[in-house]
């Protein structure tokens, strides 16, 4: 049997020439912490970023439209970070109810799509 631990890390892509937007999209528009890349173990460019206590990898890779695929992040105050990214242009996807949590998706400038989620108490 295996024992996980926790996450690590997860990765999302983007267009090689969207890279530079998706850094300052993740920087400046969801406030993450840039973290030192080991360059030099990769053939393409890309970017790392601190997400509580795991990682965010933005790599690059050709585009490949609408997915279900997602990442989900629990945070806290799930309403002013709704406000925050709708004023920061972004469409908020409302999903199916689940009970014990309110939750959105949306999809990032490069079409990566995230969930976050606050559990009700």
């Amino acid at each position: 049997m295996i024992n996980f631990k926790r996450t690590d890390h997860i990765n999302v892509c983007v267009a090689t020439e969207d890279l530079e937007a998706a850094r300052a999209f993740y920087t400046n528009v969801l406030g993450l912490k840039s973290i030192q890349r080991p360059d030099h173990i990769f053939d393409t460019p890309g970017y790392w970023f601190l997400i509580g206590d795991i990682e965010l990898h933005i790599g690059v890779e050709t585009p490949v439209g609408f997915t279900f695929r997602h990442t989900a992040f629990e945070v806290d105050d799930l309403a002013t970070v709704r406000n925050h990214l709708e004023a920061s242009g972004i469409t908020i996807c409302e999903e199916p109810v689940i009970a014990g949590r309110d939750r959105f998706t949306f999809l990032d400038p490069f079409g990566n799509r995230m969930e976050l989620l606050e559990y009700k108490t």
